[in-house]
């Protein structure tokens, strides 16, 4: 009786060359700027690690002065003509952009859509605190949806929705704009309404 052997992925059988796996032909996705040996231009305007202009010379020559200072050659400005070069620590230059798009990430307001949800029939009490809500998102800078949800017969008298809506918009007071009027979505009537700054 023959031994079998078993099959290996890759392999022919009675064939002992293993393929490779396939490599793709797409270079990685390169974000920042180009380094030392990727600048593709022959000619740069370098700015060396004080800030001052050196001139145009050939990318070789400001490779070689940016190897002496021991620091990277940086095209901070491709489009230029001739691409403009900076001597500096890419390291650094990558951690402190970092920093500054965090920085600006977290000064920007985003503005949230609250919900208040009521009913035609609400009562008295149930109304000032959802107005009291309203106030306070408004007050934060948000946006509120308010929304009156029909059931049943309810939805046969929507005035009494609408005249809900005007309430809420008299209460709310000056400092609020409507965004979206009063309007019928399918068994609730919404409105937008948004701090008026």
């Amino acid at each position: 009786m023959a031994a079998t052997v078993p099959h290996v992925r890759g392999q022919v059988e009675g064939d002992t060359a293993i393929r490779r796996p396939h490599r793709s032909t797409q270079r990685p996705r390169d974000d920042g700027p180009r380094v030392n040996d990727r600048i593709r231009a022959r000619e740069v305007l370098v700015i060396d690690e004080n800030g001052e202009k050196r001139g145009v010379m050939p990318v070789e020559e400001a490779l070689a002065l940016a190897e002496e200072a021991g620091l990277d050659l940086v095209e901070v400005a491709p489009n230029a003509e001739p691409p403009v070069c900076k001597i500096l620590d890419y390291g650094k230059y990558k951690y402190e952009a970092q920093k500054r798009a965090a920085e600006a990430r977290k000064k920007q307001k985003t503005i949230e859509v609250k919900e208040v949800k009521m009913r035609p029939t609400i009562d008295t009490h149930d109304y000032e605190v959802k107005m009291r809500n309203l106030r306070k998102f408004i007050s934060k800078g948000d946006k509120v949806k308010v929304t009156i949800r029909f059931r049943g017969r309810e939805l046969a008298h929507t005035e009494l929705g609408r005249a809900l809506m005007e309430r809420v918009l008299d209460d709310a007071g000056d400092d609020v704009k409507v965004e979206l009027r009063p309007k019928m979505e399918g068994r609730q009537m919404v409105m937008i309404l948004a701090p008026d700054k």
